[in-house]
């Protein structure tokens, strides 16, 4: 039975996630880059100008990718490096719990590398590819 609800199981918590991550990163460009900008300024984000837009890119099509699960380990990488430089900036102080805590931001991170590394679950664009994939023959 759980081998049966896991790859579907697995499929939800992408698309939730992926959602999480897209909205996100939609957020940082519908309030203008330069705003973004300004806020990571405000944090001590180094290179602010530099770091807006590519964190809003990264939170943008990483939710997609994990959304239809392509180059999940990549993307699950790059996204959970994303929400630990977040907890060093913004949260981090705040400490875990409570208000300002980084504990939401923990766990994308946590759940951007489960998901990344698991193979995507049903419907993985990842699953696809590697089902077609003819087999290499071994070289001696």
């Amino acid at each position: 039975m759980l081998d049966q609800a896991r790859p579907v199981v697995l499929l939800l918590a992408r698309i939730a996630l992926g959602v999480i991550f897209l909205v996100h990163g939609y957020q940082k460009f519908a309030m203008g880059i330069a705003g973004t900008a300004e806020f990571f300024a405000s944090a001590g984000i180094p290179l602010p100008g530099l770091v807006a837009p590519a964190v809003a890119g990264l939170e943008v099509a990483g939710g997609l990718a994990l959304m239809i699960g392509a180059a999940l380990p990549f993307a699950g990488t790059l996204l959970a490096l994303d929400m630990i430089g977040a907890i060093v900036f913004v949260p981090g102080p705040h400490g875990l719990t409570g208000d300002g805590g980084y504990e939401f931001v923990l766990a994308l991170a946590a759940a951007s590398l489960a998901v990344g590394f698991t193979g995507g679950g049903a419907f993985a664009l990842d699953s696809a590819l590697t089902r077609r994939r003819p087999a290499q023959p071994a070289i001696s």
